[in-house]
């Protein structure tokens, strides 16, 4: 017992430090690629949105959920810059002839993003290279064309957050603004009418854990202040967040990881229970044969007998046997005599009219008294025998 004791003791002092070191724990980082401006993790935009205001003093930041049709659609924007920050931007037709008004009538977007979309890499003529190489820890240096804003060294960041570069665009559209190292241009100008379209492939660029570094930090101002500092700001959620009525459920889970896995594991339980369930339901089912009745058979071998012998006395006196027996045992009364006060007794305990009574003793005695025995006097005993077996309370 005192053995028994101690291993509690022990096993208990040891769950309670387990889960002591697991609460206290540091947290490990999360480099979750959001770009949400709520996100204080490494690529998400906390800084950049609680820092506009110093790129743009005294001007409105308008956060927008809405694609870009239903942002810019029936609405008279001036003097506005279109902020998107995000892993990849989904822009269709609609979205993007409702860019090019916008920009047209003197506005700008910015567009920072790993992928473009398939509409506007091909209206655009845009084609996408990346210098990522597992085995280098720092990215690609890179740096602006403009005397006036060129650092003297390259910018260079940590995880290889500035490797995407256009491999190929219009030419004689674009305005060549930043080049990586290898002269590669990753920060270009579609000019439309009186606005711009700024595209930079690489938004980590912008995301928190580069503007800590003090050097990331004066990128992002240098590239952000190609857009007027006198304009309002839109800021783009549609392509980080989604529609502002798109809330569903899934959309939490797939957004957590811990739940994402869990709807994984969950989904392919299913699917391999219902697959067993399947193949065991849909077994060959095998025929049983049911039971012979072999008392019923034993009866029909045994009424073939009689019924050849024609011993119909031995038939009676077999069913009278039966009979009396019934009366000894349902109504506990003496069946030695057939007399008067038997059927008296019999009638009142049973409730079987006299009239039934008096017949059935009538042919007993009949049959008792009679060496032989024909076919209508047996058939009439078997009907008095089973009328009074119906008319038995």
């Amino acid at each position: 017992m005192k053995g028994l004791r101690r291993y509690l003791i022990v096993s208990a002092v040891l769950l309670v430090a387990y889960l002591v070191a697991q609460y206290y724990k540091p947290t490990p980082t999360n480099w979750t690629s959001t770009y949400l401006k709520e996100d204080k993790i490494p690529f998400g935009t906390y800084i950049l949105f609680h820092q506009i205001h110093e790129l743009f003093p005294k001007k409105d930041v308008r956060v927008t959920r809405d694609p870009i049709y239903n942002t810019l659609k029936d609405s008279s924007f001036k003097n506005v810059n279109y902020l998107f920050i995000s892993h990849s931007i989904e822009v269709d037709k609609l979205d993007f002839r409702e860019l090019i008004n916008f920009v047209e009538q003197g506005n700008n977007a910015f567009i920072a993003a790993f992928d473009f979309g398939k509409t506007l890499r091909d209206t655009l003529k845009l084609e996408i290279g990346s210098s990522y190489n597992y085995s280098v820890e720092k990215s690609t240096g890179v740096n602006f064309t403009n005397p006036a804003l060129k650092a003297k060294s390259d910018y260079t960041f940590g995880k290889q957050i500035a490797e995407q570069y256009f491999s190929s665009f219009d030419t004689s559209r674009v305005t060549v603004l930043g080049k990586n190292i290898e002269g590669k241009p990753n920060f270009i100008k579609y000019t439309y009418g009186k606005g711009s379209i700024y595209i930079l492939p690489n938004p980590q660029l912008l995301t928190n854990y580069s503007l800590l570094n003090p050097l990331g930090a004066d990128y992002a101002a240098k590239a952000l202040s190609y857009l007027p500092a006198s304009a309002s700001l839109l800021w783009d959620e549609h392509n980080t967040r989604g529609n502002i009525d798109d809330s569903a459920i899934l959309r939490v889970i797939f957004k957590n990881e811990s739940l994402r896995w869990a709807y994984y594991i969950a989904m392919a339980g299913l699917i391999i229970f219902v697959l067993f369930e399947m193949k065991r339901r849909q077994r060959i089912i095998p025929v049983i044969e049911p039971l012979k009745n072999s008392s019923l058979d034993f009866v029909k071998v045994v009424g073939k007998v009689y019924y050849q012998q024609r011993d119909n006395r031995d038939i009676a006196r077999k069913k009278i046997n039966y009979f009396l027996e019934h009366i000894r045992s349902t109504y506990a009364l003496k069946t030695g005599s057939l007399d008067n006060e038997l059927k008296q007794a019999l009638h009142f305990k049973s409730g079987v009219p006299e009239e039934t009574i008096d017949q059935l003793f009538l042919i007993v005695n009949e049959i008792n008294n009679n060496q032989r025995v024909d076919d209508s006097s047996l058939i009439n005993l078997n009907k008095l025998i089973e009328r009074f077996y119906k008319q038995a309370q």
